[in-house]
Order: structure tokens, then sequence, then C-alpha cells
């Protein structure tokens, strides 16, 4: 599977804290709710190193999505190369059981709908990241079908990242423990 963002950029050490610091407290807090001057205190530097690393907030936005793909995206190739499973359902499956053990890692749900429904469409190059990690996850379900012979895999890869989506809103915002084992339902449902 390919990724939706380009490799990693080497960053000096104060890049590096200040990409950590905004990531835990871009997905804990919200992008809109935290100001620059957090971020450098969080990451032990100035506003002034923030800017010249990162050129403004929205780059340093930008650099948090595209990390964050990162990490998501190898969290489920990881997960899928270590899965023995065969067969369309049972891949399938793999990637919910891998998100499944990515949201152990936070309470907000989708980083990417946060920060989409945060900006809406003010960043058009964080809207660029969060649409591509959307479209990652809808190749990835149709590449699995089609590796596995299914016919239709693209409209039903479409229609199983559907059901990704979903079971991340009722799990988090909707409530629902039981919204995983639904999605699992569902796409054995699908696919049977």
């Amino acid at each position: 599977m390919t990724t939706t963002t380009s490799d990693e950029p080497r960053m000096t050490p104060a890049g590096r804290r200040i990409l950590d610091a905004a990531s835990r407290l871009y997905y804990d807090h919200g992008i809109n709710t935290v100001g620059m001057e957090l971020v450098a205190e969080q990451a032990g530097t100035t506003k002034k190193t923030i800017y010249d690393r990162f050129g403004s907030k929205d780059g340093l936005v930008v650099a948090y999505l595209e990390a964050r793909a990162r990490r998501w995206e190898e969290h489920v190739v990881t997960h899928l190369a270590a899965a023995s499973s065969v067969g369309a359902v049972d891949r399938a499956l793999d990637v919910l059981d891998a998100l499944e053990s990515w949201l152990e890692q936070g309470t907000r749900g989708c980083g990417f709908v946060n920060a989409y429904a945060e900006l809406s469409t003010q960043s058009a190059a964080a809207t660029r990241v969060v649409r591509a990690e959307k479209e990652w996850i809808r190749r990835l379900y149709a590449s699995l079908l089609t590796e596995a012979g299914v016919a239709s895999a693209e409209s039903l890869g479409r229609q199983l990242a559907l059901l990704h989506e979903g079971a991340i809103v009722q799990l988090t915002a909707g409530g629902s423990p039981e919204a995983l084992e639904d999605a699992r339902a569902a796409t054995r449902a699908l696919l049977g």
C-alpha cells in the first residue's frame, strides 16, 4: 500500500518537539483552541522558532496532519502485514481490527474529520491532506477486494470506507461501544 503523504521530512530536534507538541495539542484540544504560544511552551521553544520551521500556523497544521496520516497508514499496513488472513471478508475485517487498535490511542475520533470540521475549507493545504487520507482508505479497501478477486471492488471499497468512517463516528461522538462490532457484522453481510 502506498501512503498519501511523502516520506517524513528531516527535522531539527526543535522542529520535532514542535511537531510532537502540536500533534498532541491539536488532537486533544482542537486546532482553533490551541495558540502558538501554547505549542511553543509545550515544545520548550519560541514562537519565532515555530514560524522559522513551519512558516505559519497553517504550515504547522499541515505538518501535523501529514505526520498523523503517515502514522495511521503505517499502523494499518503493519497490521495487515502481520495478519495471516486471506479472503476479502477477513482482509476487510483486518482493517477494522487495525482501526480498533488505533482508536485505543485517542478518544476524540478521527483527527482528520476533526481538523476538517474546525477548518472547513479555510486551509486548502490541510483539506488536501484530509481528503487524501479519506481517498487512501477507500483505495485500501478496494485494493484488498481486488486482490481477493471480488467483482465490483471499487464500489464495495467505497461502501466499506463508509462503514469504517461511520464506525468511528458512532464509537466516539455517538457513544456506541458496539460500533466496531456493528461495522464488522455489516462488512460480513456486504461481502458475504
